[in-house]
């Protein structure tokens, strides 16, 4: 074989190591997250009209929820059953709020979502937040939250995931809360979770 020859693969032995380090490092090459990281930023409003940011969620274990007040079922189930949740947390209950963002920020407006949270059936700590279609969409995006508008005129509905997030009080993501758990299980996990500390990332 001609030293022409040996040279020319050497040469590509050290291009192709050189691509392959280059892919690794990039994330093309090599083992990928399993999942997709859930929360970031948003900005909605609040029902007294306020503006808020992801910062609501720190200093409390919080359960998010993305519905909407004209939701026929899934969204009263949960509220209805996370007002059960908040008696069995015990002790604990203060370090606990639900949240409701809506997935319908057409008809959800501030007074609408402030009647609706006040329904002496929901958790007592409920906040129920709203905001533009950009806001409203970011803040699903961010959350990887599936909603869909179906329908025309005034008795549209709208299409959206069943479950629930679990926060830590970093404002981090502890764990997914199927839709069909009774209260019992979603307490239990959510003390699982406290039992963690601060940081947890499981219940």
């Amino acid at each position: 074989m001609s030293r022409r020859i040996l040279a020319l693969i050497a040469v590509l032995a050290l291009s192709l190591a050189i691509l392959t380090g280059l892919a690794v490092r990039k994330g093309v090459l090599g083992p990928q997250p399993q999942t997709a990281a859930v929360g970031g930023p948003f900005q909605l409003i609040d029902t007294s009209g306020r503006t808020v940011n992801q910062d609501l969620l720190k200093g409390k274990w919080s359960v998010v929820f993305f519905g909407f007040t004209h939701c026929p079922d899934i969204c009263p189930t949960t509220l209805f059953e996370l007002g059960q949740v908040e008696p069995l947390l015990g002790a604990d209950v203060d370090k606990f709020q639900a949240v409701l963002v809506s997935v319908d920020p057409q008809r959800d407006t501030v007074a609408q979502m402030k009647a609706y949270v006040a329904n002496d059936a929901f958790p007592k700590r409920l906040i129920g937040l709203t905001g533009s279609p950009a806001q409203v969409d970011a803040a699903a995006k961010a959350y990887r939250v599936y909603y869909q508008k179906v329908g025309e005129g005034d008795a549209y509905t709208v299409n959206h995931a069943a479950y629930s997030y679990l926060m830590n009080p970093n404002g981090r993501f502890a764990c997914v809360l199927p839709y069909d758990l009774t209260p019992e299980q979603t307490a239990a996990k959510i003390k699982a979770a406290m039992k963690q500390g601060a940081n947890a990332e499981s219940c």
